[in-house]
């Protein structure tokens, strides 16, 4: 009487493990597609923001266009036109201008 249990148990737990291949396989799916090239994305964009140096034309996340004029640890000094300097996180630069988006700031 007790081998058929052990049999028993043991097919349930298979059963278990089937029920839940699924999520595991959608959770892999998920993490390839999403979080993967996301990770990448984010990893390539502080690189970016770390080699920022003075002269370089970026574009922030609130759409400001502007040109490094100064480089401080958390912060940056955009100059956005003559004589108009403001200070914004890093975190806030979105990426480089693209040649054809620069406009001229002197």
């Amino acid at each position: 009487m007790q081998v058929p249990t052990i049999l028993q148990q043991a097919a349930g737990s298979a059963d278990v493990l089937f029920q839940f291949a699924p999520i595991l396989i959608i959770g892999v799916i998920f993490y390839l597609l999403i979080f993967m090239p996301m990770r990448k994305r984010q990893k390539k964009l502080e690189a970016m923001i770390g080699a920022l140096r003075n002269g370089d034309r970026v574009i922030t996340s609130s759409g400001i266009y502007g040109v490094v004029a100064g480089v401080k640890e958390k912060t940056l000094i955009l100059k956005i036109a003559d004589q108009v300097k403001i200070e914004v996180a890093k975190n806030a630069i979105a990426g480089l201008q693209s040649p054809e988006e620069s406009t001229p700031i002197t």
